[in-house]
């Protein structure tokens, strides 16, 4: 998979097959974007590539919106690859970016750069300055920019369109099954372990500790969870807290994973923390005894919870 960071891309990946949008989380309703994206390319002997913007407008528009993605900017790009897309063009949305005008993207950036033969979009897609493009320019200038408009129906799930948005209430509500339903796939933060205060491992739990940034916050509590170390392919099986540790008059909000298993130091490591199962809403104790009774009902309840599959 080729990755452009800008709209000027190479001869052979023109006159493609392009799908056009954010794809945060790149669930069930993109996913058949891909599809239909895909098999014209192929009926057609062209590329099947993805325009998509990096940092997602809404968080650009909105400073304050900081956790907010359900697939971080290199997920989203590894995850690309398991839909056998081409390439991917990448855009920077940045000030200059948001002024161009709906026609102007159109004309300059995919009839002069990109020359698409068909282009795929879902039915609410709007771009351009102030959002003022939309499906009806998109179709009124095919003829005279050289293209065909895909409008993709939505994909429903229980008579609900699914939409990032949905997924993000989702988890924000604890309901992890029905958000990777959704998904089809377990859903993931990854990060880098930082330096705690080693609370879990006074209380008989050493714990990896990783400060979430940008991803979506799901509901505090417990959760049963599935673990990978780097670049290996071993999936190691946990017990992670989402909180702000509120029986030690905690205020910033981390992720805490106990791996089953393993004993060594992984700061500075990166961790895919896959979530399983939501096991209980977070709560304040009244003692460090009381919290790790709890804590351990907690491991009891996860292993049971780590019988959902995990899928990928």
């Amino acid at each position: 998979m080729k990755i452009f960071n800008n709209a000027s891309i190479s001869k052979k990946y023109k006159y493609s097959s392009l799908a056009i949008g954010n794809f945060d989380g790149i669930h069930l309703g993109h996913q058949k974007v891909f599809k239909k994206a895909k098999n014209f390319a192929k009926k057609n002997k062209s590329k099947f590539g993805i325009l998509t913007f990096s940092p997602l407008p809404k968080m650009f528009f909105n400073k304050r919106l900081k956790n907010y993605r359900l697939t971080s900017e290199n997920q989203k790009l590894i995850i690309f690859k398991k839909y056998a897309v081409d390439f991917v063009v990448n855009i920077k949305f940045n000030k200059n970016f948001s002024r161009i005008k709906a026609e102007s993207f159109i004309r300059n950036i995919l009839y002069r750069k990109i020359k698409p033969k068909l282009i795929f979009v879902s039915d609410n897609f709007k771009f351009g300055n102030k959002r003022k493009g939309n499906l009806n320019l998109l179709k009124k200038f095919g003829t005279k920019y050289n293209y065909k408009l895909s409008k993709i129906k939505p994909f429903k799930y229980g008579k609900k369109i699914i939409s990032s948005t949905r997924i993000r209430k989702f988890l924000e509500s604890g309901n992890i099954d029905l958000a990777n339903k959704l998904l089809s796939r377990t859903w993931f933060i990854d990060g880098i372990v930082i330096k705690g205060k080693r609370l879990g491992r006074k209380l008989g739990y050493r714990t990896c500790n990783i400060n979430i940034k940008n991803y979506l916050l799901p509901k505090s509590g417990i959760y049963a969870v599935r673990v990978k170390i780097g670049n290996t392919q071993t999936v190691y099986n946990g017990v992670a807290y989402l909180g702000s540790r509120p029986t030690f008059k905690g205020k910033e909000i981390f992720l805490e994973i106990n791996i089953f298993g393993i004993k060594k130091n992984l700061y500075r490591k990166r961790l895919r923390v896959f979530f399983l199962k939501f096991i209980r809403k977070d709560r304040k104790f009244e003692n460090s005894v009381q919290l790790t009774r709890q804590m351990n009902k907690d491991v009891i309840s996860a292993k049971k919870g780590l019988k959902t599959k995990l899928v990928l």
